[in-house]
């Protein structure tokens, strides 16, 4: 029975018993009646209480410690990126030494389509961002850009950005979804995923059409870009086809970079 009707059928009840007595037992009566319900409160509220603290700490909201929020989930660790699957479901491109992979070469990149999608793998050996970009004639300007930062908070995150001549400048709009990212043995790593069509943006290129890639990489100050390390930036020697499903690798940067 809730607890306003409990009372309620109680005080009820306690009155009819004394409708008939004298004014001086009726004040007694009323003294008595307000104690008791009183008693009746305290017993209603401790039981709620303890009910209340049972549950809480059953459900984990407050330890024994005192701690007041439950402990976080763990958070899924970041799946390495498979070197192995390159020219078979994925294109690869490495800077670096021969035979170098996702965790010592210079600057990784992998991608490979997925549904509607085109999914990328960047990492690079360097505390601060790594990129790719998007662009019609291997030059820098005018490029659609993909950017995995570190941050001062240790996070990595993915910025979207559009080279005007030399110059990054940073676009709202971004197209990176199902974004992942970890600094670890001072590495950048990522991986995101965006829709091979998108509406018509200058900024936005339209990943079924086929672009040279420029690599990059270089180091941040407070979760801001700062300019490359190297003066001239790799580009694939070809068009990348991001439009067919299974995308061979073989494409090299510059002369570092071993033949898948």
């Amino acid at each position: 029975m809730p607890l306003r009707r409990q009372l309620l059928f109680y005080l009820t009840f306690v009155y009819t018993r004394t409708v008939s007595a004298s004014p001086a037992e009726d004040s007694v009566h009323r003294n008595n009646q307000g104690k008791q319900a009183d008693r009746a409160l305290d017993d209603l509220h401790q039981d709620s209480y303890t009910t209340f603290v049972s549950e809480f700490y059953k459900e984990g909201y407050l330890s024994d410690e005192g701690y007041p929020f439950p402990t976080a989930p763990p958070v899924d660790p970041f799946a390495k990126i498979r070197v192995d699957d390159c020219g078979k479901t994925k294109g690869c491109f490495r800077y670096g030494k021969p035979g170098c992979d996702a965790e010592t070469c210079d600057y990784f990149l992998s991608y490979r389509r997925i549904g509607a999608d085109v999914e990328f793998e960047m990492s690079a050996d360097i505390d601060g961002w790594v990129a790719v970009g998007f662009s019609s004639d291997k030059k820098m300007g005018g490029d659609d850009v993909m950017a995995c930062v570190h941050d001062d908070n240790g996070r990595v995150r993915i910025h979207h950005f559009y080279n005007v001549g030399q110059w990054a400048k940073e676009i709202q709009r971004n197209p990176a979804r199902d974004e992942e990212g970890v600094f670890e043995n001072n590495r950048v790593t990522c991986r995101f995923k965006r829709p091979v069509y998108v509406p018509r943006d200058e900024t936005i290129v339209d990943l079924h059409l086929s672009w040279y890639y420029l690599f990059a990489w270089g180091p941040a100050i407070q979760g801001s870009i700062t300019r490359h390390d190297i003066d001239s930036p790799p580009v694939s020697e070809n068009v990348v086809m991001n439009h067919v499903s299974m995308m061979p690798s073989g494409e090299k940067i510059e002369k570092k970079t071993k033949k898948q």
